[in-house]
C-alpha cells in the first residue's frame, strides 16, 4: 500500500477524533463556568474561598504534573511502541506493572500530602502566613487533608485516560471531567448547609469527584481489554524507560502550572481577593485552551508516537503543520475575543450574588493579560508533543528551564507596578518565549516547516479576526451597561456579540477562500 494511501483514512479520522475530544470538553468547560458561577454566587471572592482554592490547587498542579503531564508525555509514546510490536498482550503486561508502579508513587505523595497538611499549606500559600491570616491559613490545611486524595483517584484515571485514547478511544476520557463539575455544584448548592464553614462541601465535592471518576472508566478499560491486575513493577524494561523519560519530563510539562502556582503565591501576598481574582480569569482562559489546545494534543499525541514508530518522517512534519494551522485557525480569535470582551464575559457569568463589580474589573484585568499568551500555551500544547512522541524529554527540559526561569523574573519586575494583573501577564510572556523555543527546536530535530497552506490560512485568519473586532465595537462591547444592565440583560447582549462575531469570523473566512479540506488531516 502506498503511503497516499495510508494518508487519507488517517487525514479524516485525526479531524474526527479532534471534534470528538473537542466536543467532550467543551460540554466538561462549560459545565465548568456554571460551577464557577455557582461558587462565586454562593461564596463572592475572597475570605476562606481563597483557602479552598489554595487546597483545589494544590492535588489538581500534582495531577496535572505528575499524572497528566510527564506521566503521560512518557507513558503513551512507550504504549504505542509496545502496542505496534506486541499488540494487546504487550500493553497488557506494561500496564500491569506500570498500575503498581504509578499507584505506589501516588499513594506516597497523597499521604505526605495529608499528614503535612498545614507546612504544605504554607509552601504554597506563604502570603497567608506572611499576612498573620491564621485562620485562613489553618482552613486551607484542613482543606488539603480532604482535597489530597483526588490527586490518588484522578492520577489513576489519567493512567486510563492515556490507554484508551492509544486505543483511539477518544469520547469517555474527554468526558470524565464532567463529574468533577456536576460534584462540585451539587455539594455547593446541597452541601453548604451541613458544613460549620461552607467551603468545606467544595472539597468535599472535590474528593467525592475522584472516586466518581476512577470509577466510571473502569468499564470501558475492561471493555477495551486492557483492565488487568497490577503486578510487581521490579525489572520490567517498560516501566524503566517511562520512568527514565518521565524525570524529564516533568519539568517539560510542568512550566505552566509551575508559572501559574507561582501566581497564586505570589497573589497571596497581594490585597484579599487577588486569588479568587487569577482564579475567575484563569478559569476562562482555560475555557479555549481546553477545547481547542488540550482537545488537539489528545489526539496528536498517539497519532505521532505511532508515526515515529513506523519511521514515517514526512507524516510525522505533516501532522504537526496541521495541528498548527487548526490552532491559528482557532486560537487566534480565540484570543482577540477574550481581550475585547473581558468585562462582558466576566460579568454576564460571574456578576450577581456575592460578586461585586469592583471583583470583575480586577478579574477583567488578569483575563486579558493571560489571553495575550493564549495562543502562545495552545502552541506549547501541539509543539511539546512533537519531541515526547520521539521520546525526547530532554530538549522540551532545557528549554522549559528557561521559561520558567524567566517567568520568575517577569514576575518579580510586573507584580509591583501591574499587581496581579502583572502576575498573569508574566505567564503569557513566558509562554511566548517557551513556544517559540520549541519550534526553532523543532526546525532543527525534525526540519519542521510551515506549509504554504498554513501560512495562507493564518492571513486570512488574520483577516476574519480584524472583521469579527469591527463588530463587537459597532454592536458596543464598550460601555457602562455591563455595570448596571441585569442579569437577562447582560447574557443577552453577550449572546448577540458573541454569535455575531462568529458568524462575521467563519463568513469572512468563506468569502477568503477557507474551505474544508484545508482543515483535513
Amino acid at each position: 500500500m502506498t503511503e497516499t494511501a495510508e494518508k487519507a483514512p488517517r487525514k479524516k479520522g485525526l479531524l474526527g477524533s479532534s471534534v470528538v475530544v473537542a466536543s467532550g470538553t467543551m460540554v466538561s468547560r462549560v459545565l465548568g463556568l456554571v460551577r464557577d458561577v455557582v461558587i462565586g454566587h454562593v461564596f463572592g471572592a475572597g475570605g476562606v474561598l481563597d483557602a479552598f482554592f489554595i487546597a483545589f490547587k494544590i492535588p489538581n498542579f500534582l495531577r496535572r504534573l505528575f499524572a497528566e503531564g510527564a506521566f503521560s508525555q512518557a507513558f503513551i509514546p512507550v504504549l504505542a511502541e509496545y502496542y505496534a510490536k506486541d499488540g494487546k498482550s504487550g500493553v497488557r503486561d506494561l500496564v500491569a506493572h506500570i498500575e503498581a508502579w504509578l499507584g505506589m508513587w501516588l499513594f506516597s505523595i497523597t499521604a505526605v500530602m495529608m499528614l503535612a497538611a498545614p507546612w504544605v499549606a504554607i509552601v504554597f500559600a506563604p502570603g497567608f502566613w506572611w499576612q498573620g491570616e491564621v485562620d485562613k491559613l489553618a482552613e486551607a490545611g484542613n482543606m488539603i487533608r480532604i482535597t489530597a486524595p483526588y490527586f490518588l483517584f484522578i492520577s489513576l484515571t489519567a493512567l486510563s485516560g492515556s490507554i484508551l485514547n492509544t486505543f483511539k478511544q477518544f469520547a469517555v476520557p474527554a468526558l470524565t471531567p464532567v463529574l468533577l463539575n456536576i460534584s462540585m455544584i451539587g455539594f455547593t448548592l446541597y452541601g453548604v448547609q451541613y458544613f460549620e464553614v461552607g467551603a468545606h462541601a467544595l472539597a468535599w465535592g472535590v474528593f467525592s469527584a475522584g472516586v466518581a471518576q476512577f470509577i466510571f472508566q473502569i468499564p470501558f478499560l475492561h471493555k477495551s481489554g486492557a483492565l488487568v491486575r497490577p503486578k510487581w513493577p521490579g525489572g520490567h524494561p517498560g516501566v524503566k524507560k517511562v520512568g527514565l523519560l518521565m524525570i524529564p519530563a516533568l519539568f517539560g510539562v510542568s512550566v505552566g502550572q509551575i508559572n501559574l502556582l507561582l501566581d497564586t503565591i505570589l497573589a497571596s501576598a497581594l490585597v484579599d481577593g487577588s486569588v479568587s481574582w487569577l482564579y475567575y480569569s484563569d478559569r476562562l482562559a482555560e475555557l479555549p485552551l481546553g477545547i481547542i489546545g488540550i482537545a488537539l494534543a489528545t489526539v496528536v499525541l498517539p497519532t505521532l508516537s505511532s508515526q515515529h514508530v513506523k519511521d514515517s518522517e514526512t507524516a510525522f512534519v505533516n501532522t504537526l503543520d496541521w495541528a498548527l494551522r487548526l490552532v491559528m485557525l482557532l486560537g487566534v480569535p480565540a484570543s482577540v475575543a477574550l481581550m475585547v470582551l473581558a468585562e462582558p464575559l466576566l460579568s454576564a457569568i460571574f456578576y450577581h450574588g456575592e460578586m461585586d463589580y469592583f471583583a470583575i474589573e480586577m478579574s477583567a484585568l488578569s483575563l486579558r493579560a493571560y489571553a495575550l499568551g493564549l495562543l502562545a500555551f495552545m502552541l506549547v500544547k501541539i509543539l511539546a508533543p512533537g519531541f515526547y512522541a520521539r521520546q525526547n524529554t530532554r530538549t522540551p527540559v532545557r528549554i522549559a528551564i528557561w521559561a520558567m526561569v524567566a517567568n520568575m523574573v517577569f514576575n518579580l519586575i510586573l507584580v509591583f507596578p501591574l499587581k496581579h494583573a502583572g502576575l498573569a501577564l508574566a505567564t503569557s510572556m513566558s509562554s511566548w518565549l517557551n513556544a517559540g523555543l520549541l519550534f526553532i527546536a523543532l526546525r532543527k530535530e525534525i526540519a519542521l516547516v510551515i506549509s504554504e497552506t498554513t501560512w495562507r490560512v493564518l492571513a486570512q485568519v488574520a483577516v476574519a479576526t480584524v472583521a469579527m473586532v469591527a463588530v463587537f465595537w459597532l454592536l458596543g462591547v464598550n460601555g457602562a451597561h455591563w455595570e448596571t444592565d441585569l442579569l437577562l440583560a447582560r447574557v443577552w447582549q453577550l449572546a448577540v456579540l458573541v454569535v455575531s462575531g462568529l458568524l462575521v469570523y467563519v463568513a469572512t473566512l468563506i468569502v477568503l477562500g477557507v474551505r474544508i479540506r484545508h482543515l483535513r488531516h
